[in-house]
């Protein structure tokens, strides 16, 4: 599948541009163009990139490592799939220059176990790198080695939290870690490592190449350069958009073409519905942050079905370490099955809204902390809808 709808950022005619202008430059010289950037976290949690590389740079150790956190799980989200397939070597590019960056020399890409049938192919342009000087040692004639391994996970949601992806590859249960201390001081091993998202590699070299000032001048103030959006549900053009931060959800609609829409569904099953009534905002960090998931539900969607498919995810995925995420998940699908029913009343309604918003402080890890936002925000602005089925 093709990222359509442009390519700013993200094509095929610069491979290796900025991975050798990266090797010319000093390592803190790199980190300072990614932080002026305004380059954030693309998995959701947006935190900047910047930042994390220069706290790993600063950790003083033996050894350090690089991780592609590529174990994409959240419902709706596809677009890390589309760059490991058809732009794998800007990523790859993208860690050894973060290698470089922070002083590592061994890279991991932790493949989400669904993957599978790409690893061949990744091996493969993995292995061309290797013949043509991009990875091993001595890099493009530098004094820098790298290597890049893949790990396959096996298809737990958790793991997309770094630190239980970073358990998973340490041969252990995927299970959040409690923090501090952070992976950027002690990570995979005990060492610092830093993890990013599979398109925050990719628009490393990129950014780059082409300079931090004019990648910041894409976007809004607080969400610089663009975002990839994997687009599904009710409407006629579905698949992978690269949009500027700031695009409204209307501007998205017409974009896909979607008709009589009810609801947009924006950050996958954890993220937030947003109904018809708000969608003049757009997707930024400081208004309606998204991972890359975009489910659109036009006016026959049942919402209450909807919701109950969400809740019944997170049951099945929270990993039942901490209370608030194990009991909490499953008393709010108890609460759908409720109404379903009939036999749910608003004032108990109140009550699960108010153990939705305790799980969103109270959850060890992001899982639980964002479980509940389907189910507050659905009841929120469909209560009236979903009440008059009875």
């Amino acid at each position: 599948m093709p990222i359509i709808n442009g390519t700013v950022l993200f094509n095929k005619e610069n491979h290796g541009d900025g991975l050798k202008k990266a090797l010319e430059l000093k390592p803190q010289e790199i980190i300072m163009e990614i932080r002026e950037s305004g380059l954030k976290g693309r998995g959701g949690a947006g935190f900047p990139t910047g930042t994390k590389w220069m706290l790993a740079a600063a950790a003083i150790s033996e050894k350090k490592f690089v991780i592609c956190n590529a174990d994409e799980g959240e419902p709706g989200t596809f677009k890390d799939r589309v760059l490991l397939d058809e732009y794998t070597r800007l990523v790859f590019e993208g860690m050894i220059i973060a290698g470089y960056a922070i002083g590592a020399s061994k890279g991991y890409v932790y493949l989400r176990g669904e993957y599978r049938y790409l690893l061949n192919k990744l091996k493969s342009e993995i292995d061309k790198m290797y013949s043509e000087n991009q990875l091993g040692n001595n890099i493009l004639g530098s004094n820098f080695h790298f290597d890049i391994e893949i790990r396959l996970g096996s298809g737990a949601y958790v793991c997309g939290e770094e630190s239980a992806l970073i358990e998973s590859l340490e041969g252990h249960r995927g299970e959040p870690r409690n923090r501090p201390p952070y992976p950027v001081n002690t990570g995979f091993m005990g060492y610092p490592t830093i993890v990013n998202n599979v398109e925050t590699f990719a628009a490393v070299p990129v950014i780059i190449f082409k300079g931090a000032e004019w990648f910041e001048k894409i976007g809004t103030d607080r969400s610089k350069g663009t975002k990839l959006i994997s687009v599904s549900g009710d409407c006629e053009k579905p698949g992978v958009y690269e949009v500027p931060f700031g695009t409204t959800i209307n501007e998205m609609l017409e974009m896909v073409a979607a008709k009589d829409t009810k609801a947009v569904q924006i950050g996958g099953a954890s993220g937030i519905c947003v109904p018809k009534s708000e969608f003049g905002r757009n997707i930024s960090f400081e208004d309606v942050s998204t991972g890359g998931s975009i489910i659109i539900f036009n006016k026959d969607r049942d919402m209450l079905q909807v919701l109950k498919n969400f809740m019944e995810f997170f049951v099945e995925e929270s990993c039942g370490q901490c209370t608030p995420c194990r009991i909490g998940n499953i008393k709010l699908l108890e609460g759908v099955q409720m109404i379903e029913r009939g036999e749910c009343s608003m004032s108990y309604l109140k009550e699960l809204i108010e153990l939705g918003k305790t799980m969103q402080i109270a959850s060890k890890c992001g899982l639980g902390q964002s479980s509940p936002n389907p189910f507050i925000a659905i009841m929120t602005h469909f209560e009236n809808e979903i009440f008059t089925q009875w």
